[in-house]
């Protein structure tokens, strides 16, 4: 059998070439640009500062509030305080009038001191282990 048909042809580029590759990198573009970031960024700033004042403001009159309610109560739980101290003092003067009922002479509330002078009784809460006497085991 012989070869009559067209030799087998060979692909060629078109006429006028091929276009020309792009090899530059074209990404597209993403995100705020850097000045729009550090905008964003100091108004985010700025809020948290203003806020930040706003509950210092706040602190600093719940302080004023609450110095002015101590200095408003201190004569209420000055007089509480002495109502307590009389009610103690009552009670423990009954209690020494039962206690020294049997001893000759002695009166009951009677100052242990020479003058006239009112001494107020002090009473301190010690700790056990400041006491004198105390010994740790």
């Amino acid at each position: 059998m012989s070869n009559t048909a067209a030799p087998p042809s060979q692909d060629m580029p078109p006429k006028g070439g091929f276009s020309s590759i792009r090899y530059e990198r074209r990404l597209p573009k993403r995100g705020p640009s850097g000045i729009a970031m550090f905008g964003i960024l100091g108004g985010v700033m700025g809020y948290g500062w203003y806020r930040l004042y706003l509950g210092l403001d706040e602190r600093r009159e719940l302080e004023r509030e609450k110095i002015w309610s101590r200095i408003h109560l201190t004569p209420l739980l000055i007089a509480e305080a002495d109502r307590d101290e009389y009610r103690r003092k009552c009670a423990a003067l009954e209690r020494e009038r039962v206690i020294m009922k049997d001893v000759p002479g002695w009166e009951a509330g009677k100052s242990v001191y020479n003058g006239t002078r009112y001494v107020p009784d002090v009473i301190a809460n010690v700790p056990i282990h400041q006491q004198p006497g105390f010994k740790q085991d």
